[in-house]
């Protein structure tokens, strides 16, 4: 089944959105992020569905959220989000956002005894749903502009059926008196917030082949590591995208030339500062 939705890409849109999520007392809420391509997840769709509509906000795009901050905290209205914990985050983080009467399906489906956690198989065994999603959009470039109608559509289903998902779930939990205790469940994950990435000192010791460097080349290993790490937060990009492992051990050994190993264009954005490592090292 397809979901009805809207890309908010206009003030009118925008008008629109906010009046119907306004006036709903049950609000499906899904994110799209990019964790892959970045150290620090990257924010890319904010999807909440409300009455028969699905509303896409572009964190990217030049709109006020801010409404949705009185929103997410007004107690009357259920907020329904499956494996809140990395939306809730994201949304605090980027917009300071706070939550209550949150509705978490994913933990009221542990709670209820139930293995298969998927979104796709809580809808298809509460809400008779089978939902025809295309695996290869959730590690599509969301961070890309324009998003493609395949995307939009894949990401407006998240929540399309959240609200009905949420009714029987709820309506379980109260026959098997557990009611109380998934609220209590949901008010902590509705605190939950998010972390910066902290290095881990020994990761240098962990990359393959470090035991068969010697004490020299494993100091350097280790300088180059703590480098890559606080640069790739610099500048946002995955520490694998950024210099691989394979790289760092070859910088370590010492056997080739910068030249040798690095591509040509690590070596014009980043030559100079390891070579400056390298040689200051070799230098002690």
């Amino acid at each position: 089944m397809k979901a009805k939705w809207i890309l908010v890409d206009s003030p009118s849109r925008l008008k629109r959105a906010a009046e119907d999520i306004r006036k709903s007392l049950v609000l499906g809420i899904d994110t799209e992020y990019d964790s892959f391509r970045y150290f620090r997840e990257k924010l890319c769709l904010i999807q909440i569905h409300a009455g028969d509509t699905t509303y896409i906000f572009d964190p990217l795009a030049d709109f006020d959220l801010s409404f949705l901050g009185e929103v997410f905290r007004q107690r009357q209205k259920i907020k329904v989000l499956h494996a809140a914990d990395n939306d809730i985050r994201l949304l605090r983080r980027d917009y300071s956002f706070d939550f209550e009467n949150i509705f978490d399906t994913h933990r009221a489906a542990l709670m209820l005894g139930f293995k298969q956690l998927s979104l796709e198989k809580m809808i298809a065994e509460f809400v008779g749903v089978n939902l025809a999603k295309n695996k290869k959009m959730q590690r599509s470039r969301w961070d890309n502009r324009p998003l493609l109608e395949d995307q939009l559509s894949y990401a407006a289903q998240d929540v399309a059926y959240l609200a009905g998902l949420y009714e029987r779930q709820l309506a379980q939990l109260k026959e098997k008196n557990l009611e109380e205790a998934a609220a209590m469940a949901f008010a902590r994950i509705a605190a939950a917030d998010w972390q910066e990435k902290s290095m881990d000192r020994l990761g240098h010791t962990k990359i393959k082949g470090y035991r068969d460097l010697n004490a020299q080349q494993k100091a350097l290993l280790k300088k180059l590591y703590a480098w890559r790490w606080r640069r790739a937060k610099e500048e946002n990009r995955a520490i694998f995208m950024f210099l691989p492992d394979n790289v760092l051990l070859e910088l370590a050994r010492g056997i080739n030339s910068l030249n040798e190993i690095l591509p040509p264009e690590k070596k014009q954005s980043y030559g100079s500062e390891l070579a400056k490592i390298i040689s200051a090292h070799a230098a002690i």
